[in-house]
């Protein structure tokens, strides 16, 4: 039963309305009683975290466009955090976002982390100490980024050609064949790769229209796809 924000204590002492001691019988019972309202309070306050992050997910999910799949890995992940009572000293909201991007990771539609701190209710740090702590808590199986995983989206969003696509998608294979990605953004990589792969395919598109579809400024996509160039050419 909801108690309509109402909260109910039950006395710790063994005493009647009166003051007088309770019997062991009654003793007993109450003592019951606290221990069935400890839990009711506790499920309760589960039952409404569980509800508001698993919302939290589906809402920023929705935004992004997420397939049915990655919110449901997004979902295992929140409900592991419940159960496991990760979520003492951190928001729902920061929680269900390092969830979705967790579960972002481990599939193909990856996500920057710039990406779900859009349509997130909470601050980037948040959500990126949230998600380094419950990956080490949790033990998630979460390969390194690669970058080749955001091709698909950037190019669908800029409506360029499967020959722009296969084309970034050699540049940035090379790049990782020559271990020049370690530490870089894999998403300002891939647009970087999709901007380079246009210049080699001669097919007009600016910085900026790149810029904006990836989330990333510019000046990432000037300083890397003239590196990813070079490297290619090295191939050749």
């Amino acid at each position: 039963m909801h108690d309509k924000g109402l909260s109910t204590e039950i006395d710790w002492r063994d005493k009647d309305a009166r003051g007088k001691p309770l019997s062991s019988r009654q003793r007993r019972k109450m003592q019951r009683l606290r221990t069935w309202h400890s839990r009711s309070q506790t499920d309760g306050t589960q039952e409404r975290n569980l509800r508001h992050g698993l919302g939290e997910i589906d809402r920023m999910a929705s935004a992004l466009g997420l397939p049915t799949s990655i919110r449901e890995t997004a979902s295992v992940v929140y409900r592991r955090v419940i159960s496991e009572n990760l979520l003492i000293g951190r928001s729902v909201e920061s929680v269900s976002a390092a969830a979705l991007y967790a579960a972002t990771r481990q599939s193909s539609s990856a996500r920057s982390l710039d990406g779900i701190v859009g349509v997130a209710r909470i601050d980037k740090q948040s959500i990126g100490r949230t998600y380094r702590h419950i990956n080490r808590e949790l033990g998630l199986e979460i390969e390194p980024p690669d970058p080749t995983n955001h091709l698909p989206r950037l190019c669908s969003m800029l409506d360029l050609s499967t020959e722009i696509e296969q084309q970034s998608r050699e540049l940035l294979e090379t790049a990782i064949a020559a271990e020049e990605i370690s530490g870089k953004n894999p998403v300002g990589l891939a647009a970087a790769a999709v901007y380079a792969g246009s210049l080699l395919c001669n097919e007009k598109i600016t910085q900026k229209a790149v810029s904006e579809a990836a989330s990333v400024s510019k000046v990432t996509i000037r300083n890397r796809y003239q590196e990813l160039l070079d490297l290619y050419e090295q191939t050749q």
